[in-house]
């Protein structure tokens, strides 16, 4: 009995109906003809949903659908839907990630240029753990222009030293963003006089369309300088990195979403376009490896890193990483040291950075955060005396001028943004970077999807964002008394640690004193990974 009344139940009723009433309409379609084209339309709808629920119990792989046929695929509709539902209809302005709406309408205002003033009062908890704030002065001074805002980058051992704005745009490779993309930042950043970093993919034709400055991004897959075999090619390094476009060459050795992790583009990707750029052959995957065959110890990276200043012709060199093992920063530290080679730059990637996709257990809990990071590389460059000759850029979700002063408080000399420039190209976080299927355009090799990437608009709106935060940086450092953020310090900046105690920045992250780590310290987060590093290898001593 339980089986008769089994079509009856909740969980096939859908099935029972669809098809009582396909066979209904068709009966009744065959006893009167004058009706059948009534009955066409809806009988076609109730058969197909039909013949689902009957391929729904014969499936195999999913439970669900065996148990539930049709009415269960509105479970997969509500999932699929799920990420837009609960940024239109259910997040707060501060609830969003990896970005809240708040901070992503904040970069729409600016880069269209409209009102991004807020009203009522501050919508943050003051009084909530965690809370921090930039202290003011009583002696404001008049703000300049943040165009005004550049550092000069290239030690002593650099001949052609670049005068670089403190906000540019992060490491983002062509292929991950589509060429429309490529374009409007690359000519945002011509018109606003800043720099835009190709990210490991290389110097593609759509970086070098619009003439903005270019800073060279080199990966453990060479692209664009390697040879057959994936190993690193002087002399095609030297051709591309000699160009007057290019300002800067940087050693990525590790990224904040996934680092100590490959990549690999299948190669059914590997376009005629891509194979060309990135000098791999098609038909082949396109291997990004997790190491450098270039080099093995730090002793043998300061090297690479000097020899990529020589062969660009004297332009800055420096390298890009997310802080690991204490040790191997500390390593790198002791080669720079012994070798007597310093990179130019190092550019600090935070494990709360990245654009590309990765694995949930590398994004969530693998690498520094960024501002331990950016703090810890300044101290330790501190501690060997090399700070006043090394540069430091920071990089990890950088969106706002408050980002920006914050993490030039404890170290950073200038800040790089990925996904705040790909806001101010209209992306809407919709989480769908490594499908393909970006509904703006930014992310898609997709030529139907990319095409809604109007290039013209979206040049004003890169530069747009990029004027106005650092104008909001001035009206910042003004605020506090100051003119250049150069001369931020960890002092100037409060975090609540609990609801009755507040700390400064400078207590949170004290600083060593020159040379200390050359002369021997006793602070703890250096003593023992400092003893541990060891310049000829980055496996620790002992």
């Amino acid at each position: 009995m339980e089986t008769i009344l089994l079509p009856f139940s909740p969980r096939f009723i859908v099935l029972t109906i669809c098809a009582v009433v396909t066979a209904l309409l068709l009966g009744i379609g065959i006893v009167d003809h004058k009706v059948f084209d009534i009955v066409l339309i809806p009988m076609i709808i109730f058969g197909a949903l039909t013949l689902l629920g009957i391929r729904d119990l014969t499936q195999k792989s999913h439970a669900v659908l065996r148990n539930y046929p049709i009415s269960a695929h509105m479970r997969f509709l509500l999932e699929e839907i799920r990420p837009e539902m609960r940024q239109y209809f259910f997040e707060s302005e501060k609830d969003g990630m990896p970005f809240s709406r708040d901070t992503r309408a904040l970069v729409y205002q600016r880069a269209k240029m409209v009102l991004d003033k807020r009203p009522f009062g501050t919508q943050e908890d003051v009084y909530h753990d965690g809370y921090e704030w930039m202290h003011h002065s009583v002696a404001p001074k008049v703000h300049a222009g943040g165009e005004k805002f550049r550092i000069t980058v290239g030690g002593p051992d650099c001949s052609k030293p670049y005068s670089a704005s403190v906000f540019n745009i992060s490491a983002m490779s062509f292929g991950a963003l589509s060429p429309n993309a490529v374009r409007a930042l690359n000519a945002g950043a011509k018109k606003g006089g800043f720099a835009h970093d190709t990210g490991e993919g290389g110097v593609s034709p759509y970086h070098r369309e619009n003439g903005g400055d270019i800073i060279w991004e080199v990966g453990s897959g060479y692209f664009g300088c390697r040879n057959r075999d994936g190993s690193f090619n002087p002399d095609e390094f030297a051709r591309i990195a000699t160009d007057g476009q290019i300002k800067m060459v940087e050693l990525k050795i590790s990224q904040g979403a996934k680092p100590g992790h490959g990549g690999v583009l299948p190669a059914a990707k590997v376009s005629e376009e891509i194979s060309k750029i990135r000098g791999v052959p098609m038909g082949e995957d396109c291997i990004s490896p997790a190491t450098h065959r270039a080099f093995s110890t730090p002793l043998e990276m300061m090297a690479f890193v000097g020899n990529m200043r020589k062969l660009s012709g004297g332009k800055p060199a420096g390298f890009k990483m997310c802080i690991g093992h204490r040790w191997e920063f500390l390593a790198i530290c002791k080669a720079m040291v012994e070798s007597g080679i310093y990179p130019d730059f190092i550019v600090v990637d935070g494990n709360e950075g990245g654009t590309g996709a990765a694995p949930l257990e590398f994004m969530d809990h693998l690498g520094m955060p960024m501002r331990e990071g950016v703090n810890f590389v300044h101290n330790a460059l501190v501690g060997i005396n090399a700070r006043d000759r090394i540069k430091i850029g920071a990089a990890g979700k950088i969106a706002t001028a408050f980002d920006m002063a914050r993490a030039m408080a404890i170290g950073a000399d200038w800040c790089n943004s990925a996904r705040g420039f790909m806001f101010s190209l209209g992306c809407i976080q919709s989480l769908s970077c490594h499908t393909d299927r970006c509904p703006t355009g930014v992310t898609t090799q997709d030529p139907s999807r990319a095409r809604a990437l109007y290039v013209p608009h979206k040049i004003d709106r890169v530069y747009n964002y990029h004027h106005a935060t650092l104008h909001a940086l001035a009206e910042l450092l003004a605020a506090a008394g100051l003119d250049h953020p150069q001369q931020l310090r960890p002092i100037h900046f409060s975090k609540r640690s609990s609801s009755t105690e507040v700390r400064t920045f400078a207590q949170l992250y004290p600083a060593l004193r020159p040379g200390e780590l050359v002369d021997g310290t006793d602070d703890l987060r250096f003593r023992d990974a400092w003893a541990m590093a060891r310049a000829g290898s980055f496996q620790p001593a002992g």
